[in-house]
């Protein structure tokens, strides 16, 4: 489907736009935007088993595309091809849209596939009971990856108790060989149809033994990775590195100066500015509707704790009576949230406007004036009340790393459905894995959220 769809998008507008203006070499020229889309992708590894499906992302469409017009004017200049740049230009613009969409719909299909336990990758871990324990429940938790543990290998006379089945044992001391850990391995690998090994390691698997089981696996033909305990760490902050033979994984901090964040800045207040402009007319007719449906001000404002905890003044469209903050003491037992957090699916304060543009999540405009003034981002973690931000322990405080959003990894997982600590683990992993590109599918993602309306309550 993906090889279909990428020859069709890159190749029929080329054709329908050189035939329509009567270029030359029609069919010609749309071959060859076609085989070089093709060829682009391909040499990105875009057509390999670890890549199909895994993301939705658009930044890897748009790096290839880009690299394609550039290869493309070579071409033209080499061959002296010429077509108006322009009608080119307007078909090729196409190829990278339908690739996206392509892409989404691959990622749904196999995040779909996986929740039914098929497209998995079986695998066996190795290591001390508690590392083995805890690399089978992350991987048990979560059910977008690809790997399925079939089996566990424990080091030591421990016992693992996550729930796997303990299907070899390694014992405390160093072998002798390299085949004295392998040959148990290998024949569980052998038995469970597993061809990739997870191993943790630990006092009793470290330096040479590793290295020997390692060759012990390599050589009968299965492949190997470590788990080394790191947890929520996007793949761009590692690198690998290899110092007087010892092998190091650098672990590089959140970005939090440089080009990236000023960049993030530019855009938030650039489109903060832009979004007030547009949507103007529907805000005003947002605050007739307010003003029309309950006695009270159009917009609410509100103490909210912004990043390293300075408190500001957040502003949204009124959605409750105007007395809501009084009346909250006396809801406190409905409280359908845990931790911090106050939330009543069917709370009575919110009035009959209120609750429409909570489902649609148009009160929220109003925060476009925060972004513009700095005291918010576009994306980012929901932006806590004093009350809440003082019962955050050293864990929860992370969040406020960085500035609040008017979108983030909440709004767009479930919102108000989900428990608070998922909700900081999004909020985490934003913080210290921010970059553009996540920020750009976040906002893609929103989207989607906001018609869905899953957890706006």
């Amino acid at each position: 489907m993906t090889l279909a769809a990428d020859t069709t998008g890159a190749g029929l507008p080329v054709l329908g736009v050189f035939t329509a203006t009567e270029q030359a070499h029609a069919a010609l020229a749309a071959g060859t935007a076609a085989a070089a889309w093709l060829g682009v992708r391909a040499s990105h590894g875009r057509y390999t088993s670890q890549e199909l499906g895994e993301s939705r992302g658009g930044l890897p469409v748009l790096r290839d595309w880009l690299t394609l017009l550039g290869l493309l004017a070579v071409v033209r200049v080499l061959t002296g091809e010429g077509s108006q740049p322009a009608p080119a230009l307007l078909a090729l613009a196409v190829a990278p849209v339908v690739t996206a969409l392509c892409r989404k719909a691959t990622h749904r299909h196999l995040t779909a596939s996986r929740r039914e336990a098929r497209a998995l990758h079986r695998v066996v871990v190795v290591g001390e009971p508690s590392a083995a324990d805890e690399v089978v429940e992350h991987l048990a938790a979560r059910t977008h990856h690809p790997y399925v543990v079939t089996g566990v290998v424990p080091v030591g006379d421990g016992h693992p108790v996550a729930g796997a089945p303990v299907v070899a044992r390694l014992g405390t001391t160093r072998p002798e060989v390299w085949s004295d850990d392998g040959v148990p391995v290998l024949m569980a690998a052998e038995r469970l149809g597993v061809r990739l090994v997870l191993v943790a390691p630990g006092p009793l698997l470290n330096g040479e033994r590793l290295r020997r089981l390692s060759w012990a696996l390599h050589d009968g033909g299965l492949r190997m990775a470590l788990a080394p305990g790191l947890t929520d760490v996007a793949a761009h902050r590692l690198r690998t590195d290899t110092v007087a033979g010892l092998s190091l994984l650098h672990v590089a901090p959140p970005a939090r100066r440089g080009a990236q964040p000023a960049a993030k800045a530019v855009l938030d207040r650039a489109g903060a500015v832009l979004g007030l402009l547009l949507l103007a007319p529907l805000c005003g007719a947002i605050a007739l509707a307010i003003r029309l449906d309950s006695p009270g001000p159009v917009l609410h404002r509100q103490t909210r704790t912004g990043q390293w905890g300075a408190p500001f003044t957040m502003w949204k469209f009124r959605t409750m009576v105007a007395d809501a903050e009084q009346r909250r003491q006396q809801l406190a037992a409905a409280n359908e949230q845990d931790g911090p957090l106050f939330k009543i699916r069917q709370d009575p304060r919110v009035t009959r406007v209120g609750r429409w543009l909570r489902r649609t999540s148009l009160d929220e405009l109003p925060q476009l004036l925060n972004v513009a003034r700095g005291e918010m981002s576009l994306v980012g973690p929901r932006p806590p009340l004093p009350d809440e931000a003082a019962r955050y322990d050293q864990l929860e405080a992370r969040r406020l790393a960085v500035k609040p959003g008017m979108t983030g990894l909440w709004q767009v997982s479930g919102r108000s459905d989900l428990s608070w600590d998922e909700t900081v683990a999004l909020d985490l992993r934003y913080a210290d894995n921010w970059s553009l590109g996540g920020d750009l599918d976040v906002m893609a993602r929103t989207f989607r959220a906001v018609v869905d309306g899953r957890g706006a309550y």
